[in-house]
């Protein structure tokens, strides 16, 4: 052990071991592990220096265990079995290593969650990384703090049988709740199933972070006045399945002339073509070709084909053509500034749609062009 001897006196370790009083030994302690964290040590070094921790470990004063937690919390250097009989000691000891010791395999983790009570459970939800093993855990054992700080760290990983576990039990936690909605990402069951039990605030995030489910759109948007709905065209933008989306909408007779215009006037034009399609029981494909490719007839006769009312044509006629004029500049907030400036433009042309849609529109355009302000003064600030 000659690194570590060469910082410390052979009466340093005689102290640790034989002093008088436990602070004589605790100071020892702290010195001795400090001197043994600081460079690297050879494999016969480090075997002397882990009996040297056994011997701390087993020291009758609280303060000499402390000394060694507190200063080796992060270390690679104690034994695991040191580092298993220091997560059942009092919590000052406990904590520091339960919340940082690396020597912990994910099974001790998840055994000490299970048996160790909400003040253990606290400590390891918050580590720097938890694997599916440890917040498997913290789902079927974790007391309602430690699941909320599991949900709320970012390098938890969690299988969504795991979230959903927590949801079941603490479906009235307002506090668990809201750490499961934050993550960065939820399976799409969780955040359809959260949207069902959780506040307005709570509500509009998931619906702007996730694409739901038809069903669940739909559910929610014709949900109880008392709940607030979303907004339908905001998730045919953001559905991977767009197709599937606008079959559910046409199902439910949701598939309205204004939910169309009021999605192409916000550049929404695969929506609009799936919609038309299925509107006129044409391929997709033969719709695209009308739509785009036909000449200035193509449009007015899928649109005719579809059964939209010939009132509403030059709105879109008007939205189609706005829509080929622009293209997406390849910057930040790409999408966010085309579809500013596509409102912008539908809506300073000659106007058939009707109020309740040009308003819609209106308070559209007046909110993307707000988050896009807050978002170039943030960035300046």
């Amino acid at each position: 052990m000659a690194t570590t001897r060469a910082a410390l006196t052979e009466e340093d370790i005689r102290t640790l071991v034989k002093g008088a009083t436990a602070e004589e030994r605790a100071w020892a302690a702290e010195k001795l592990c400090g001197a043994m964290d600081a460079e690297p040590l050879t494999d016969e070094a480090r075997a002397a220096a882990q009996d040297i921790v056994r011997i701390m470990a087993g020291d009758a004063a609280e303060l000499v265990r402390r000394a060694l937690a507190v200063t080796l919390k992060a270390s690679p250097l104690v034994p695991r079995d040191v580092a298993l009989k220091l997560a059942r000691d009092v919590e000052s000891i406990c904590l520091p290593m339960l919340a940082f010791s690396p020597v912990f395999e994910d099974a001790d983790l998840a055994e000490i969650v299970r048996l160790g009570g909400p003040v253990r459970q606290l400590a390891i939800a918050k580590r720097s990384q938890l694997s599916c093993t440890v917040t498997e855990a913290i789902a079927e054992h974790g007391a309602e703090r430690p699941a909320a700080a599991a949900c709320a760290n970012d390098n938890a990983e969690f299988a969504e049988q795991a979230l959903q576990r927590i949801i079941d039990r603490f479906a009235a936690s307002e506090r668990v709740l809201a750490a499961v909605a934050y993550r960065q990402a939820l399976p799409l069951a969780v955040a359809e199933r959260l949207v069902t039990l959780v506040g307005d605030q709570l509500r509009e995030h998931l619906v702007s972070q996730h694409s739901l489910s038809p069903e669940v759109a739909i559910q929610v948007a014709l949900g109880a006045t008392e709940r607030a709905s979303i907004d339908l065209v905001d998730q045919a933008g953001r559905t991977a399945d767009v197709k599937g989306f606008v079959a559910h909408l046409y199902a439910e007779k949701r598939l309205s002339a204004s939910l169309l215009l009021r999605a192409l006037a916000q550049g929404h034009m695969t929506f609009f073509e799936w919609s038309v399609a299925e509107l006129a029981g044409v391929p997709h494909h033969r719709t695209w070709l009308m739509i785009h490719d036909a000449g200035p007839l193509g449009l007015k006769a899928i649109y005719e084909r579809a059964g939209l009312p010939a009132r509403l044509f030059p709105a879109f006629r008007a939205a189609v053509d706005t829509f080929h004029s622009m293209e997406f500049d390849g910057g930040a907030k790409d999408r966010e500034r085309f579809q500013e400036r596509m409102l912008q433009r539908f809506l300073t042309q000659p106007q058939t749609a009707s109020h309740d849609d040009v308003d819609y529109l209106l308070d559209k355009l007046d909110r993307v062009s707000r988050e896009l302000r807050d978002d170039a003064s943030a960035e300046s600030g």
